[in-house]
């Protein structure tokens, strides 16, 4: 491998670091990757691997005409060091893509600490560095080294974020449940039964289960109420708390299932989705939640097939922080003013594994274009990566909130499609044909 004499520096070695780190490494550059595990673990992280996925193993839909899958595709023309190590520890997730989360934190351990232009060293950072550096330390950055951030990037803004429960398969009672994926459609190994396990409900078991959802008691929280979730990670019991048919609208919705012994759909359902390929452990999916841990046990066991559950990992919530992104760093996510400093990850405010990983891509890349001289890859508009970049750098912003994938974000075709597949598929289209035309 190529080496030159430039050092650069990552803090962080999460999703966004990985990333970073592999693209300054893969272009010759002398990475010192700074990551305080195993020394030092946040509340949220408890694996001594880089990586580490906490909140779900699911990397969303890769089905490249949907946002999310279109991300993916952009980014694996990019080199996604963390898509190639996805679809090699891959478990089976219908359109999604899941890992088996220990393999795939082993595997970016690997090729990082095996790459030769990368140094690994293990303590905390709490001093703001100089230059030629990427700060990758996400939503739960030391206190330390969020102080030393704060100094120069104003006060943060924070949500919180919650993780679902894992179950054993072989605590749950396979008689009361189903194999199945949505509608039927195919799954990851070419079947249509493989990926996710469903736990169909009757009407009065739902509104038995909702009662008890609604009512449980939540770990406590200082002034939770004035606390901001993110949407996309919002707790089970507060989605509950909105309407009694609130969740069987999201995450228990029963459309496109017909419940084998009867024929027809069930009131509601659950799913479980795989965690691991050896299927041993299941996600609750939808069931991020602050619930104590006893009132999980309690109250999930009420899931049709999972009234002896045993569970390998109770969900929880933690503090999530970002900076105001558009008023201190530029569509390269790089610290105005700074000498060559950029943040990437979820601290910019990209929501989602995939986005987060996406801006430890662009930032080293803008990194290393900066540091030979050339001009950074111009991302087109109409691309995902393009459209989030801007976002996080827009100024016209007031009220500057976490944002994932999502095809709102791109401009609208040149001609008018109805058919809302067909108006997906030729805006992916449009994506990946201009992308290929920068970076060819």
């Amino acid at each position: 491998m190529m080496k030159n004499n430039m050092s650069v520096t990552v803090i962080g070695a999460g999703l966004a670091g990985a990333e970073a780190a592999w693209v300054l490494a893969q272009r010759g550059f002398s990475v010192k990757l700074y990551e305080m595990k195993p020394h030092k673990m946040s509340a949220a992280h408890s694996y001594s691997g880089f990586a580490e996925l906490v909140c779900s193993n699911s990397f969303k839909a890769d089905n490249q005409n949907s946002a999310a899958g279109l991300l993916k595709a952009e980014m694996r023309l990019l080199g996604s060091l963390v898509l190639e190590t996805a679809e090699k520890t891959r478990v089976n997730a219908g359109g999604a893509l899941a890992v088996d989360r220990q393999a795939f934190s082993d595997e970016v351990t690997k090729r990082l600490e095996n790459h030769p232009n990368i140094e690994i060293i293990n303590e905390e950072v709490t001093d703001f560095p100089e230059n030629n550096t990427v700060i990758c330390t996400g939503p739960l950055t030391s206190d330390a080294f969020a102080e030393t951030i704060k100094k120069k990037c104003g006060g943060f803004l924070n949500f919180y974020d919650a993780a679902a429960p894992i179950v054993t398969l072989e605590s749950v009672n396979l008689d009361k449940t189903f194999f199945g994926n949505r509608y039927g459609k195919t799954g990851t190994d070419g079947t249509s039964v493989s990926d996710y396990l469903n736990c169909p409900f009757t009407k009065d078991e739902y509104e038995y289960f909702y009662n008890e959802l609604i009512n449980a008691e939540s770990a406590p929280l200082k002034t939770f109420e004035d606390l901001t979730v993110y949407e996309g990670c919002m707790p089970v019991e507060i989605l509950a708390k909105r309407g009694k048919d609130s969740v069987r609208y999201g995450c228990m919705k029963p459309v496109g299932f017909s419940e084998p012994k009867t024929g027809k759909r069930p009131y509601a359902l659950v799913q479980l989705r795989p965690e691991n390929n050896n299927h041993t452990l299941f996600n609750i999916v939808g069931f991020q939640t602050n619930l104590k841990f006893n009132e999980q046990k309690r109250v999930f066991r009420l899931i049709p097939g999972l009234e002896n559950a045993e569970f390998m990992r109770y969900g929880v919530m933690h503090r999530n922080t970002f900076i105001n992104s558009p008023l201190f760093l530029d569509r390269y996510f790089m610290l105005k003013g700074s000498d060559n400093i950029y943040f990437a990850g979820q601290i910019t405010g990209t929501e989602g594994y995939t986005e987060s990983a996406m801006g430890g891509i662009i930032a080293g890349l803008a990194l290393a274009a900066r540091l030979r001289g050339e001009k950074p890859l111009k991302l087109p508009e109409t691309t995902i990566t393009g459209s989030l970049t801007r976002y996080i750098s827009d100024k016209t912003v007031t009220d500057f909130q976490p944002m994932g994938a999502n095809m709102g974000l791109l401009p609208p075709l040149t001609i008018k499609i109805k058919d809302k597949r067909e108006r997906y598929a030729a805006i992916s289209e449009r994506a990946l044909r201009d992308l290929k035309e920068v970076i060819i």
